[in-house]
């Protein structure tokens, strides 16, 4: 029976585009490569292309054909090959988590920053369960009840990476004030809860909240969200886009713009102490 094609998740293609790149700097063509490591063009085309599985240790000869002396690059990329195929926790969940998201729930866990523009609602890593529930009540027209309940469930369990020991997940993010307006009339206590989340967890070291208010001035953020995920070691970032229809990655060269974004973002946003400031004013506001 035929093999099923090797599905090219986020991981594979950052280690391929991060292999292919290197062979790049050492001035290798494919061919040099292959015939260096006694492989055949197209496995090694394969591999940096997603399409096929590399072992540890064929990553560890590549490296070394490419001259690379880092020890930081060869163990990190030696880990991405280890884990390309890992199955994660978020795989308890996959009657509701589609593949698409349980691919991005994978980048968060292997991701050293994220920077994430929100002009639209807070952002997962920093939601409520009651949060979670009641927007995406509000947004699905196709989930049970049973099936959001779970997904909150999942929104909760990818937070545990702002706690993890050693390397806690360094989280910046910009939320649009408009964002923190939304009503909730199931639960009406829902914001108050969530403008409190957004207080005590960034009183975390490796947590940042800014506030862009509503009488920002102009700055690239004004055509939608985005997250941009930064990896240790050599490979490349990644973006992510989304809406009602799903994800979308942003990949290699494509993910410089956002770069530069990133920092008129949070220039146009208010200082961090006053962002805070306003939270609190808010969350007070909706006690009264």
């Amino acid at each position: 029976m035929p093999h099923s094609p090797l599905v090219p998740t986020v991981r594979r293609r950052r280690l391929g585009q991060t292999l292919k790149k290197l062979r790049n700097d050492a001035g290798m063509t494919l061919e040099d490569a292959a015939v260096a490591m006694g492989w055949k063009v197209p496995k090694l085309s394969k591999i940096e292309n997603a399409r096929q599985q590399i072992r540890p240790n064929e990553v560890t000869g590549l490296l070394k054909t490419y001259g690379v002396k880092d020890t930081e690059v060869f163990t990190a990329l030696e880990n991405l090959a280890k884990d390309a195929g890992k199955k994660g926790w978020w795989q308890t969940y996959s009657g509701v988590v589609s593949p698409a998201y349980a691919d991005y729930i994978s980048l968060e866990d292997d991701a050293e920053r994220i920077c994430e523009w929100a002009p639209l609602a807070v952002p997962g890593l920093l939601q409520t369960a009651a949060y979670a529930r009641e927007t995406m009540t509000a947004t699905s027209d196709s989930r049970t009840p049973e099936e959001i309940a779970a997904l909150a469930e999942v929104r909760q369990a990818r937070q545990a990476v702002l706690t993890r020991p050693g390397h806690p997940l360094q989280l910046w993010v910009i939320i649009h004030e408009a964002a923190l307006h939304t009503r909730f009339e199931v639960r009406p206590a829902t914001m108050r809860e969530q403008l409190r989340k957004l207080l005590d967890t960034a009183e975390m070291p490796n947590v940042t909240v800014q506030l862009m208010p509503l009488d920002s001035t102009a700055h690239p953020g004004i055509f939608g969200g985005f997250g941009l995920v930064s990896f240790p070691g050599p490979t490349p970032d990644v973006v992510l886009l989304e809406n009602l229809s799903g994800a979308t990655y942003v990949e290699g060269d494509g993910t410089q713009p956002f770069t530069g974004a990133v920092d008129r973002i949070r220039a146009a946003a208010l200082s961090v102490e006053d962002s805070l400031a306003r939270i609190a004013q808010m969350e007070e506001g909706h006690r009264k």
